[in-house]
């Protein structure tokens, strides 16, 4: 019994001297290893905040240029762990993390296929710059203003004050009219005048108060021609363009508009009529 008891101290003891002896000997390298991974650690912190004030001269989404911010700080910490395991010469434990790290990359992507689908078409949106936030668009069936980009889903307020989320991957992969992307859009309006009217005052009325209010610039014109005899007036149609960055302004520019005409129209004593119906009872 006393035998054992002494072998096995002589085993323990042996070990812990060989554990001891590997790391005096590999003292330098685990210092330098150390140091290496420190170095990281400090240049990942370093790189994520200068990563995010350079993306915000690109990207305006503060949730995308934080995630694309960690990714790089991720990254350089991964790349300094790496180092450091091959100073230590552990290049069998750096293979198994590796192919560990490899597996399990597959499963959580096709785990997470959807959502992953969702955050690149929200990183695309935002590097594309075609849709910001305070625009107003048009997609998928709702119309709204831009009020949020997140890594899954837009967020559009429309115009009674409701909100939409639309996963990214939606806007994407469909057709949407974002109004933000041009300065100067065309609004018409139409509107009638009586048949004992002089069309060519009509013409230079209207398009002289719509001059007043929004006059064109270099290139542009306002359009004016007449569309129809219809049963109580002659129709026109009446073409201009204005500055504007949403759907709202259209609609506030055609509501001036018509006051505007309808101002003019009063003061030189042009007709607007409207259908009139003659009810007959015949015996």
């Amino acid at each position: 019994m006393e035998e054992q008891l002494q072998l096995s101290w002589t085993k323990i003891t042996d070990k812990i001297l060989g554990w001891v002896n590997s790391i005096i000997l590999n003292l330098p390298n685990l210092l330098v290893a150390l140091l290496v991974f420190v170095i990281a650690y400090w240049l990942s912190r370093n790189l994520q905040g200068w990563t995010n004030k350079y993306l915000k001269r690109v990207i305006r989404q503060p949730s995308i240029r934080g995630l694309l911010a960690n990714i790089v700080s991720i990254v350089t910490i991964v790349l300094g762990l790496i180092l450091a395991l091959s100073i230590l010469n552990l290049d069998g434990t750096l293979k198994s993390l590796l192919a560990g790290a490899g597996v399990a990359g597959l499963a959580i992507s096709l785990a997470l296929q959807g959502t992953l689908s969702n955050t690149f078409s929200g990183l695309f949106i935002a590097i594309k710059d075609e849709l910001n936030i305070g625009d107003w668009i048009e997609t998928n069936g709702f119309s709204g203003k831009v009020i949020e980009i997140d890594l899954r889903n837009t967020k559009i307020k429309e115009s009674d004050n409701n909100i939409v989320v639309l996963p990214n991957k939606l806007i994407l992969e469909n057709p949407f009219k974002n109004h933000g992307l041009t300065r100067r859009i065309r609004t018409t309006i139409t509107c009638g005048v009586g048949y004992e009217s002089d069309l060519a005052k009509v013409k230079k009325l209207s398009i002289a108060s719509i001059q007043e209010i929004y006059p064109p610039n270099l290139g542009e014109r306002i359009e004016f021609y007449y569309t129809d005899f219809s049963g109580s007036s002659i129709d026109f149609l009446l073409r201009f363009w204005v500055d504007s960055k949403d759907n709202l302004t259209a609609l506030d520019v055609k509501s001036e508009a018509i006051m505007q005409i309808k101002k003019t129209f009063d003061k030189n004593n042009i007709n607007i009529p409207f259908p009139i119906r003659t009810i007959r009872n015949e015996k």
